[in-house]
């Protein structure tokens, strides 16, 4: 092997071992063939993983851990049953609360259809290690799909939940997707702690019948965004806002004039800070792929022109959060010839890409299901589905680009070029003085 060559193996290696890398493995405490991860963050940072591991016979749990200095920890059970509906798409999600409570959502069987199903939550008051009675948040009665779930804290602290709402769609046998006919809605209902369900509201009368739905808290009040769905087929991304007490209008984030007749399967994401707000979204228009962000200066009020964050081929599934310098970073499947990759990208306020990342490798099948990104401190992290429930972590790319003027950005270059073995690129690098400490 010549010296050249040996230069770069050596350099390879003292790379990873110095913690150059940016993206590190996080040893995950789910068990083979679980899934539906989540991850969420209480208000003093701490992190929160969500998953569901599957028991045998039928029978589920929903369990979580939580981020400490020296990995996850001992995994919680939430609750377990064998008439739960478990979706790759549809998936239980957790919240942490400003007096310190927790709150998980999970959906159960109400009839025989394949989607009669309810949404059901329990609220846990000493930190996980114990779970109330479940409850379900609707009062319907009907048998019919609720589900694509989004809880947040109210203004006032108290929970608060949105989902999609089918009381309305009645059985048809000619829907192939078994939703039926009718109208899909979105819903909201806030939750007392002592369990009192208050405020529900119809915040949208047609939307799109199976796309996830997501909710930021803005300075101005709680914002939700969802996939609509108009008379012609038309399937953009809308939001809804609640200002003193009242619901606005729909309205778009932008319109893309994505028509067609189905669900996507293929939700947004928002973030919010303040009064600055960032969406992500997927969309098919003009029988192009692409992973969009629009910012909001006003609270979600009105929205810039987006921007085109994907890699040319995603296959969508996005999560958004924002920095503290307004920038966004946007998580997504991008599809690859050999299969795909969890990527994530940083946006700068102005619009402006930073390069992308490789989070993972990963399939792009519905057993893959959705990335999930959440900030911990100083480092983003990751959780996702392979054979099983996967997380890791990377730092913020503020402190990556810290380290010395050009570095981040070669960093970037080079951690592309170690996952592909492009030793071409790797000895270009090298020879650039921005990687010499």
């Amino acid at each position: 092997m010549n010296k050249a060559l040996m230069s770069i193996f050596i350099s390879l290696w003292l790379f990873s071992a110095s913690g150059f890398a940016q993206v590190r493995e996080l040893s995950a405490p789910a068990g083979r063939g679980s899934g539906q991860p989540n991850l969420a963050v209480a208000p003093d940072g701490r992190v929160y993983l969500s998953w569901i591991e599957r028991l045998g016979e039928g029978r589920f749990s929903l369990r979580f851990a939580a981020l400490e200095k020296n990995g996850w920890s001992t995994p919680r059970v939430i609750a377990e049953g064998s008439n739960w509906f478990v979706n790759w798409a549809d998936f239980p999600a957790m919240v942490a609360l400003p007096d310190g409570s927790l709150a998980a959502h999970w959906l159960v069987k109400s009839g025989p259809e394949t989607f009669d199903y309810d949404v059901t939550i329990s609220r846990s008051f000493d930190g996980g290690k114990t779970w109330g009675k479940p409850f379900v948040p609707h009062r319907d009665g009907v048998k019919a799909e609720h589900g694509f779930v989004s809880m947040f804290a109210a203004k006032d602290g108290s929970l608060a939940a949105v989902w999609l709402d089918g009381r309305e769609m009645r059985a048809n046998p000619n829907d192939a997707h078994g939703h039926g006919h009718g109208n899909m809605t979105l819903r909201y209902v806030k939750i007392k702690r002592d369990g009192a369900l208050v405020d529900d509201a119809a915040l949208d009368t047609r939307v799109c019948e199976c796309c996830q739905t997501s909710a930021a808290m803005t300075a101005e009040g709680p914002v939700v965004v969802y996939r609509d769905r108009s008379e012609q087929e038309i399937r953009d991304i809308s939001i809804v806002r609640l200002r003193d007490g009242k619901w606005s209008q729909p309205r778009p984030v932008f319109q893309d004039g994505w028509e067609l007749n189905g669900c996507p399967v293929n939700g947004p994401a928002v973030a919010a800070a303040g009064r600055r707000v960032a969406v992500a979204w997927f969309t098919g228009a003009d029988k192009t792929s692409r992973v969009k962000l629009a910012y909001s200066a006003d609270a979600g009020e009105t929205f810039g022109q987006p921007v085109a964050v994907d890699d040319g081929n995603p296959a969508g599934r996005v999560d958004v959060l924002l920095l503290d310098d307004g920038s966004a970073m946007v998580c997504w499947l991008e599809k690859l010839p050999e299969g795909g990759a969890v990527r994530v990208r940083r946006v700068r306020p102005d619009g402006k890409l930073d390069e992308a990342i490789t989070v993972a490798t990963s399939g792009t099948a519905r057993s893959n299901g959705f990335p999930q990104m959440a900030r911990a401190g100083d480092a983003l992290v990751f959780a996702w589905t392979g054979s099983r429930v996967l997380t890791a972590s990377m730092p913020l790319p503020s402190k990556i680009a810290s380290q010395r003027p050009g570095v981040g950005a070669a960093l970037i270059r080079y951690d592309q070029a170690f996952r592909g073995k492009d030793v071409a690129a790797i000895r270009n690098l090298l020879a650039d003085d921005v990687l010499l400490y």
